[in-house]
């Protein structure tokens, strides 16, 4: 795929893998994040990190906290970059409302689980998510290599 579509079309960023595992999720959403402008370059060049992210709700709006974007060596020097800094998600009343009413009554918490770019800008998709025990876990795992010595042994029988 050439530079022309990649910039055109959906690009990732970065995936919260820990999300999936630590977490069952049920509704997504898509999210605008506000972002400085040596964070933007830095997103280019990959520099991003979701593993320690979380999502605040406060006043009607929604924070990411935690989510790394490491700044560029080039970047210059009147800017004091800041790479854990609270960034402030961009998304509609009613998903704001929707993503309250299910934190507060449901008992779900909200996690980042991509950072990607749409049409030129970074989009986080955030997913109501409730927390695993130790053995949905476990159930996971051996889901997971269930499934990859099913491949193996599907790729050597052919």
């Amino acid at each position: 795929m050439s530079n022309k579509n990649q910039a055109v079309g959906q690009s990732t960023i970065a995936l919260n893998k820990k999300a999936k595992f630590d977490f069952f999720l049920t509704d997504r959403y898509e999210a605008g994040i506000v972002l400085e402008g040596w964070e933007v370059k830095a997103l280019r060049a990959g520099k991003a990190q979701l593993t320690d992210a979380h999502i605040l709700l406060k006043n009607g709006e929604a924070f990411m906290i935690g989510g790394q974007i490491n700044p560029l060596l080039q970047a210059s020097s009147h800017v004091r970059p800041d790479n854990t800094r609270i960034r402030k998600l961009l998304l509609n009343r009613r998903e704001i409302d929707q993503i309250v009413g299910a934190v507060e009554r449901k008992g779900y918490t909200v996690v980042p689980t991509a950072l990607y770019w749409k049409n030129g800008r970074a989009k986080l998709e955030i997913a109501l998510a409730q927390g695993k025990k130790e053995h949905d876990k476990r159930a996971t795992l051996k889901d997971r290599d269930w499934a990859r010595d099913k491949q193996r042994i599907l790729r050597t029988s052919s």
